[in-house]
């Protein structure tokens, strides 16, 4: 299913990443769309998960306040954000790097950094790289609604929309 293309009336204004930083509309979609949840439970894959989706050192039993998930969100944002400042090469808006910032907390800067999404984007096909936004809809290689409904909502604010 191909997404409806957004069109702009005015054009994105576009800068090197570097000097782009993590918008509270970021913050926000990511702390909605991940849920606070303040004990460790499996993920849909099977993977202990604490806080706003954090997996990194969760163990079984663990438990974590919401202003000590807020805390470790802004800190994993960061490193997310540090990592794909390191893969993407073109200037980007602040609706782009937000879109993949979110996705990227969600997949991990690994799998970000060596996708399609990024091979488009630094080759700077723009709506290209937005349209793989989509692809990411899967856990355990089945269909989430979920999912599929936060790559539409990352799809979107890499478009230019709300």
């Amino acid at each position: 299913m191909n997404p409806p293309i957004i069109e702009r009336s005015t054009p994105k204004t576009r800068t090197s990443i570097a000097t782009l930083v993590i918008s509270a509309s970021a913050l926000v979609g990511i702390a909605v769309n991940e849920g606070y949840v303040g004990q460790t439970y499996k993920d849909v894959v099977g993977v202990p998960t604490i806080g706003f989706g954090e997996t990194q050192g969760v163990k079984p039993g663990q438990t974590t306040t919401p202003p000590q998930a807020l805390r470790k969100l802004l800190e994993s944002a960061d490193k997310n954000a540090a990592g794909i400042k390191k893969c993407i090469t073109v200037p980007i808006s602040q609706g782009e790097y937000d879109a993949y910032l979110s996705l990227s907390y969600n997949i991990g800067v690994g799998a970000f950094c060596g996708s399609g999404l990024v091979k488009k984007l630094n080759a700077q096909d723009y709506t290209g790289a937005c349209q793989e936004i989509l692809k990411w809809n899967r856990a355990g290689g089945v269909v989430q609604s979920g999912l599929t409904k936060r790559r539409y909502e990352e799809f979107n604010t890499c478009m230019g929309g709300a």
